[in-house]
């Protein structure tokens, strides 16, 4: 596991309005490249079950964080909304949809190699993500369809066009009043890869200009969705019996600074639409925004509907370090967040990541963070080496040579190794919320207040509730747990949760009917309405132009006299 974020796992009739932008997208036709002249794409025909649009097999892959993993969840509520097919075997589809992370090289890397194995497949190729946001003139990408951030509710026209033989780029932000907005509307019908866990995208973009980042080139400066429209969200996903929602973004803590309103304002309002039983867990949050609000996020984290779990990357334990990479806090600055958290709320799980080889890291700073990494225990620390992202600030700098960094990143490791989080808890008797299956198929994976991962048996009636158990193991990354016999099973949800695959957040075809409707009836009404005022008005007129006739005459007829 490379990053926090990466913990994501992977009846009716249903029609979907097409809504459409009064501004048509401009398209045109796809340039074969010279690579693939020698590549014999299949007819249509022998290809495709129809040409009929919405009607074709979609194929989608995410890479990189929680926020991705969230658009490709609307994408396929949209695409599916609308008729395509959603597949998990790529070459049964007519069109693979491929969203990208630009944070280091291999997940770009993997992200061009799959372009390249769709193009010698001849499959129409659909790019999404922040590689393409942030890069969309490079040369791997000639000729593709890119859908951008911020234009994820239009990826059934992209897709529509593509599947015709055009490219169609939409790159564009979504403002209001010449302001920078969320995205895409959180409301949007969405497929959930886990029914449930609901994720959240609650801004995107960050305040920050870290030296080494790509991903600011992609997501932009800050834009907060608001939060009438993500509670909205959270009730809407607690309505179809999903009973864990991740909050997610470039940076959680740096919420509402954009629009006036903070994280705690949100978070408060949240926990009163969280059913009992049912839990938050929050984003990855930097240092320089949660030292405002200590107070209030220890006592929020403390609400038994929160987990006691944050995310706070320290990247470096020096602060020279800190500084070239632009970081905007020191090493006392974060050691204050966490021992404030950690005095305040007993038992919390901080996080964090370390960046080892960063240009300017001596061995004097590299000793720093081992020492902070020592002082701390971590339970789960995320270990990168430096990657140089072409555009950055720290790509022009003078690398440190691979060897070394590879060594640091080593010796940082067996540091985290050496320690064991959880001996401590065995035989203890825990709560967990059971919520996904385990990485060996054999055990489901439940979190407890302090979202440490606890194994328990597959037994099919502890999917989705909260289980008593007692600790009977403990490794590095987990704990396991036996049932307790004499407890049983609880499900917080308010009701059962989606079938796999199933569209969230969408209408039936009878309320969509109804509702069509009732905005006819409304059409109707407002008709009349402007049919009556205009009639009055042309009465009015007639009334004053013989009124005026009247007066004329009456005023000639003095005349004569």
């Amino acid at each position: 596991m490379e990053d926090i974020e990466d913990l994501v796992r992977e009846g009716a009739d249903l029609i979907a309005p097409r809504s459409r932008n009064s501004v048509m997208p401009r398209v045109r036709r796809r340039k074969v490249l010279p690579s693939e002249e020698a590549i014999e794409e299949p007819e249509c025909e022998s290809q495709c079950t129809s040409i009929i649009p919405g009607t074709q097999k979609v194929y989608l892959k995410t890479w990189g964080c929680a926020h991705n993993s969230s658009d490709s969840e609307y994408m396929a509520g949209q695409l599916a909304a609308y008729g395509y097919k959603i597949v998990d075997e790529k070459f049964d589809a007519d069109v693979w949809v491929l969203n990208s992370c630009t944070v280091k090289n291999p997940a770009e890397d993997h992200f061009r190699n799959e372009i390249k194995a769709g193009r010698e497949a001849g499959k129409k190729v659909v790019v999404a993500g922040c590689v393409s946001q942030a890069a969309p003139r490079s040369e791997f990408l000639e000729g593709l369809s890119i859908i951008g951030v911020q234009q994820i509710d239009r990826v059934v026209e992209v897709v529509e066009e593509t599947l015709k033989g055009n490219s169609v780029r939409m790159l564009g932000q979504k403002k209001q009043a010449g302001k920078k907005q969320g995205g895409a509307s959180l409301l949007l019908p969405k497929v959930r890869r886990n029914p449930l866990i609901e994720i959240i995208s609650v801004n995107t973009g960050c305040l920050n200009q870290c030296s080494y980042c790509k991903t600011k080139h992609a997501r932009g400066e800050l834009g907060s969705y608001s939060i009438e429209e993500i509670v909205a969200r959270a009730k809407q996903s607690f309505s179809e019996g999903v009973c864990e929602v991740w909050l997610t973004s470039e940076d959680t803590g740096a919420y509402g600074r954009d629009i006036g309103v903070s994280l705690p304002e949100l978070l408060w309002q949240l926990v009163e639409v969280i059913p009992e039983g049912c839990r938050l867990r929050l984003g990855m949050t930097n240092p320089p925004y949660i030292l405002d609000h200590l107070e209030e996020m220890s006592k929020i984290m403390q609400h038994p509907r929160v987990y006691a779990f944050l995310h706070v990357p320290v990247q470096s334990g020096s602060d020279g370090v800190l500084g070239e990479m632009k970081r905007e806090y020191t090493v006392n600055e974060f050691c204050r967040v966490v021992d404030f958290l950690k005095s305040r709320v007993p038992g919390i799980t901080i996080a964090t990541d370390i960046i080892c080889g960063f240009p300017t890291e001596t061995e004097e700073d590299f000793q720093e963070t081992v020492k902070l990494c020592s002082k701390y225990k971590f339970p789960s620390l995320f270990i990168n080496q430096f990657y140089p992202r072409p555009g950055t600030p720290a790509a022009k700098m003078q690398r440190i040579p691979t060897k070394e960094v590879k060594n640091r990143t080593r010796r940082l490791t067996e540091v985290f190794q050496s320690y064991r989080p959880y001996d401590h808890k065995l035989g203890e008797k825990q709560t967990v919320l059971v919520t996904e299956e385990a990485h060996d198929k054999e055990h489901w994976v439940g979190h407890n207040k302090y979202y440490e991962q606890v194994l328990v048996p597959k037994n099919e009636d502890f999917l989705g509730k909260l289980v008593e158990v007692e600790i009977i193991e403990t490794g590095k990354h987990y704990m396991r747990g036996r049932p307790i016999e004499t407890s049983k099973p609880i499900s917080p949800a308010m009701t059962e949760y989606l079938p796999k695959g199933e569209i969230s957040g969408f209408l039936s075809t009878q309320d969509i009917s109804d509702s069509n409707k009732r905005n006819q009836m409304k059409e109707d009404l407002a008709k009349q309405e402007r049919y009556i005022i205009l009639s009055f008005i042309l009465l009015i007129s007639a009334l004053l132009v013989k009124l005026a006739w009247v007066c004329f005459k009456m005023l000639n007829g003095n005349m004569i006299d």
